[in-house]
Parts: structure tokens; C-alpha cells; sequence
């Protein structure tokens, strides 16, 4: 099951804490291997890889004026419910992100801000829900994801992200019913015996 951060998550869209494990729904899978990566600046030796090295050790650095993006391409349109980081404001300080902008679209010309969340001084894996505010919006239908720090903890220039992962729901693992259930509980109950 998806945790939120250990601290909890504070009704004025700032999240607090985070966890050291990541923890996520067996109903859901990492869909960040089947897109393009790709940064806004970088300095040399922490580029985009080291956000997708599962070492939470190596982290992007930004290089340059904020905004830092985050640019996440996919070949097809994928349903996307999730977005995980790994942020540690003990070893990085000024470094760590404090405001995160989520924004989704076709490409880079009609991107949408979907998601703005505040970090207060997180250290460890935070997750950001996609879901909006209707109940039946539980995930986004996107060919691209841009995940914009647009500030730091204490006024930070550069930032530090060491992680990150983006998650969807499964498939359907019923391929010729009417219905594509994304709940375990509805796939259980979806056929006749």
C-alpha cells in the first residue's frame, strides 16, 4: 500500500517528514523505465541517471535559475497515479526542494499544472497522489510529466533530488472483460464462475 510521509500530510498541501522504506501498492508499477528523462541543467556527474539509479547516495544537482524541471517523455499515453521522491534536507540543507510543481500534458507546448505540493524539511521518500479532487480522477492520462522545483529550503539556488519514481496502475490482467478494474477487490470479484 501506498504510505503517505510518516509525519502525515497536512490539509494546506504541504507534506511533512517522509518515510526511509518506500512503500507502494501492489496494485500499482513503476512506469519511469518506459519513458525519456531528461533535466533542465545539471552539474557534471549528477545528471538525470542518478536519479534513476536506485542509489539514494547519487543525486541531480541542478545548475542554474530556477525553475529546475524535471522532464519525464513517453512514447504512448500512460495512466500515471504517482509520484515518488527521495529528498533529505539533513545531508542536503539549502539544496532541498521546499516547493514542487507537477504539470502534465501532450508535450512541452500544452503542459498543465495538476499538482503543487510544499516540502517541509523532508527527509526520505515523499509521495505526491496524482488523484484530483473528483473521486473518479484517480489517475492522469499523459504522454508527458514535468515535475518543476520552484524553490528550495533557506532560499537554495541549486537543488538536490536523489530519487525519483513514477507509478501507475497495473493492467488489466483480465484483458477481455468490459471493465478495466484497477482495485485488487474488483478484480476478485469481476468474473462468474
Amino acid at each position: 500500500m501506498a504510505a503517505e510521509s510518516s509525519e502525515g500530510e497536512e490539509d494546506s498541501g504541504k507534506l511533512t517528514g517522509g518515510n526511509q522504506l518506500l512503500l507502494v501498492d501492489d496494485d500499482l508499477r513503476e512506469m519511469g523505465k518506459k519513458a525519456a528523462w531528461s533535466v533542465s541543467s545539471y552539474k557534471s556527474g549528477n545528471g538525470v541517471s542518478s536519479l534513476r539509479d536506485n542509489n539514494l547516495e547519487t543525486y541531480w544537482q541542478s545548475d542554474g535559475a530556477q525553475p529546475h524541471l524535471v522532464n519525464i517523455q513517453f512514447q504512448e499515453k500512460v495512466k500515471l497515479q504517482l509520484v515518488v521522491l527521495y529528498v533529505d534536507f539533513k545531508l542536503d540543507e539549502s539544496y532541498t526542494p521546499s516547493k514542487i510543481s507537477i504539470r502534465a500534458g501532450d508535450g512541452f507546448h500544452n503542459l498543465k499544472e495538476i499538482k503543487t505540493v510544499e516540502l517541509v524539511k523532508p527527509t526520505g521518500w515523499v509521495y505526491i497522489s496524482l488523484s484530483g479532487t473528483d473521486p473518479r480522477e484517480t489517475f492522469v492520462n499523459t504522454f508527458m510529466l514535468q515535475i518543476a522545483v520552484l524553490s528550495n529550503h533557506l532560499n537554495g539556488r541549486d537543488t538536490h533530488v536523489r530519487q525519483i519514481k513514477v507509478y501507475g496502475p497495473r493492467p488489466n490482467p483480465f484483458p477481455h472483460q468490459p471493465f478495466q478494474f484497477t482495485s485488487r477487490e474488483f478484480i476478485t470479484y469481476s468474473s462468474v464462475r
